[in-house]
């Protein structure tokens, strides 16, 4: 009885460290469906007026790094650390390899230009700092990053790369 239990106690010891080597972030890397970059301050002084505006110059890129799964959008969310978000209504299907650019403002969708409007004239991103999650239809959690202008924006553009 006494080698039963040792040798129990030591596989889940085993499956216990297996499962603390791996980094908090990582099972948002399994989805094909990632944060490819944000442009989080649009260029110029900021206007969220609907006519004559720049909220359409704030943008954040989702691209499918899959080489085979074709991903529908239909039901993704995509949130920032307040709470502010947007949900996908429409199909909008992304092939492997494919992108998509998630843009304020009030436009056209359009999947042969690879954009989707948020039909909403206020700023989603903070020029500060945020965090940026996008969830799939199913609920769970596709990528998240966070930023800060003066740790993750060296070039102080006022966008950051992700995933490449």
């Amino acid at each position: 009885m006494r080698i039963r239990l040792v040798a129990t106690t030591a596989v889940a010891a085993g499956a216990l460290t297996a499962l603390t080597a791996v980094p908090a972030q990582a099972a948002e890397y399994d989805s094909a469906l990632k944060i490819r970059g944000i442009q989080y301050d649009a260029p110029g002084s900021d206007s969220n007026r609907c006519s004559g505006g720049n909220t359409a110059e704030e943008y954040l890129t989702i691209k499918n790094y899959s080489r085979s799964t074709t991903v529908n959008l239909k039901g993704y969310v995509v949130k920032d650390a307040a709470g502010n978000k947007f949900t996908f209504t429409a199909s909008h299907t992304l092939q492997p390899g494919d992108y998509v650019k998630l843009r304020g403002g009030n436009g056209a969708d359009s999947d042969t230009k690879n954009v989707v409007y948020r039909d909403n004239c206020n700023f989603m991103w903070n020029n500060d700092k945020d965090t940026i999650y996008v969830y799939k239809a199913s609920g769970s959690r596709a990528d998240v990053h966070s930023y800060t202008r003066s740790g993750s924006d060296a070039d102080h553009n006022g966008y950051i790369t992700y995933h490449g």
